[in-house]
């Protein structure tokens, strides 16, 4: 069987059934190559509020089906994550600019989230409450309702499932809006797994669109809790909304994340990790090594190898599958990632490999010496930059890891006795001692804090059952209680 026949999917979107989109057709571009791979439909927001009236009414029979048709539909998906996995792979790398690596990691986890989130149909539900009243006292968690996940193009396919698993999971329907870039690997890629997988109709819509469809999946009036992945900027908008609304918005954002090397560090081991966390996927991941704080005592060193590996990574087209790094996702975001690093250089950052570009290629760039005022410290760059500066003592290594306005996640390197103190004092989602800042596990709680977002709100049982059921107070006796009305 192919799961992503053309005939299927090409024009459409997904409301109980493939449909036309009341917003047309738009065409899904390799980046690599400018070439056009097919197209798909585009939601209206009419079609939103088709979609979400139709989830509602399926959700409420969903809801009440048995745990273990729950946790089946979440197996079969597991399991055609992993048995189509050669045939998504193809489209992750050539939609989303991906090398074959790096697409494998995504039909991996995607995978293991469903599995995961196959057991949470039968986790605890509750507790039992202490009551003063003759009376048994329940306090136990029920769906939301409708879930509405906004994905973004970095890494379309993880961070579309694991918020859809898990909701479906716990009995809800879900709005899909993925990224326009990436709406088929992001996008059409689970609707067919879940279409496969056995998943009523009606409790899953694909919706792809602009920001007028992003904000109308969260105005939408059957819609409870809102899980969004993108931008800070735009996740701003997102909670704004939400919370006008009255509604739960789970927010994981933008980083600029911290990789610390400390003294007594093996230099060629660090630069490696520095390498892996700062040129990933063209550093277009939120979790990426974007600030590397050096001890002054390996600063010249580490920064010669890390330079040394940046001008020996290959540039390419990922379908060639003998790349390092694949094309930024468009012209827009190679201009931006350029502008930061030109900027740099003349407010006197050194320039010790890359900092130029070959049509949408851009190169692994190594800045030493930057300024900790400059856009290129500050700013998530979401580019292959790895700007580096020293410090001296501990206590300095906190400010640096600290002075920034996100707090998604820090990774350490040395002695474990030095970094675990150093842990303990910093502001971050996640720390990793002695591995670089790129991390990603689905039983793991996932989320930042300050402009990373609003904490751990995916990943692991108990965070998702935070996110997407609520806890209703449930009391009960034997007879109607006497009133003295």
């Amino acid at each position: 069987m192919t799961l992503l026949d053309p005939q299927t999917w090409t024009g459409k979107l997904f409301i109980d059934g493939w449909t036309d989109g009341g917003g047309g057709t738009a065409a899904s571009i390799e980046p690599a190559t400018g070439e056009t791979l097919g197209s798909y439909g585009v939601a209206s927001v009419e079609d939103v509020r088709r979609a979400a009236s139709r989830a509602a009414d399926a959700q409420k029979e969903w809801a009440a089906r048995r745990p273990e048709e729950r946790a089946a539909v979440l197996r079969r998906a597991g399991d055609l994550f992993e048995q189509h996995a050669e045939e998504i792979q193809d489209w992750i790398v050539r939609e989303s600019g991906g090398i074959p690596p790096k697409a494998g990691l995504e039909t991996h986890v995607a995978a293991s989230e469903c599995f995961e989130a196959a057991g949470l149909p039968t986790h605890p539900a509750g507790d039992v409450l202490a009551t003063n009243d003759d009376r048994w006292s329940f306090a136990r968690r029920r769906p939301v309702g409708v879930v509405s996940v906004i994905a973004p193009f970095n890494f379309p396919l993880i961070l579309s499932v694991r918020a859809v698993a898990p909701a479906l999971a716990l009995g809800n329907a879900v709005l899909l809006k993925p990224d326009p870039r990436t709406a088929v690997c992001g996008g059409v890629v689970v609707v067919r797994v879940f279409q496969e997988a056995g998943l009523p109709d009606g409790l899953l819509a694909l919706l792809p669109g602009d920001g007028e469809i992003g904000a109308a999946v969260v105005e939408a009036p059957q819609v409870g809790v809102i899980a969004f992945t993108g931008s800070t900027a735009a996740g701003r908008k997102v909670g704004e909304s939400a919370s006008g609304l009255l509604k739960r918005a789970h927010l994981e954002l933008g980083g600029n994340n911290a990789l610390v090397v400390l003294p007594g560090t093996d230099v060629a081991k660090a630069a490696s990790a520095g390498a892996f966390g700062a040129f990933l996927h063209q550093g277009q991941i939120c979790m990426t090594a974007g600030r590397h704080i050096v001890h002054e005592s390996l600063y010249e060193e580490y920064v010669a190898a890390l330079a040394e590996k940046a001008q020996h990574l290959p540039v390419g087209d990922p379908k060639s599958g003998t790349v390092a790094l694949g094309p930024m996702i468009d012209e827009k975001q190679l201009k931006r990632v350029d502008s930061i690093v030109q900027d740099a250089v003349q407010h006197g950052a050194r320039l010790l490999a890359g900092g130029t570009n070959d049509g949408p290629f851009y190169q692994p760039t190594v800045l030493a010496d930057v300024a900790l005022d400059n856009p290129a410290w500050t700013e998530e760059i979401f580019g292959p930059v790895a700007p580096v500066v020293s410090f001296s003592t501990l206590d300095e290594a906190v400010e640096l890891v600290d002075g920034t306005d996100y707090a998604l996640s820090v990774g350490i390197l040395g002695d474990v006795g030095e970094a675990m103190r150093l842990a303990d004092r910093v502001t971050s989602g996640k720390v990793h001692i002695n591995e670089q800042t790129v991390s990603d596990e689905a039983q793991a709680p996932f989320g930042g804090f300050k402009s990373s977002g609003n904490g751990s709100r995916i990943g692991g049982a108990q965070a998702n059952l935070e996110s997407f059921t609520e806890i209703q107070w449930l009391t009960m006796r034997p007879d109607v209680a006497p009133y003295p009305f």
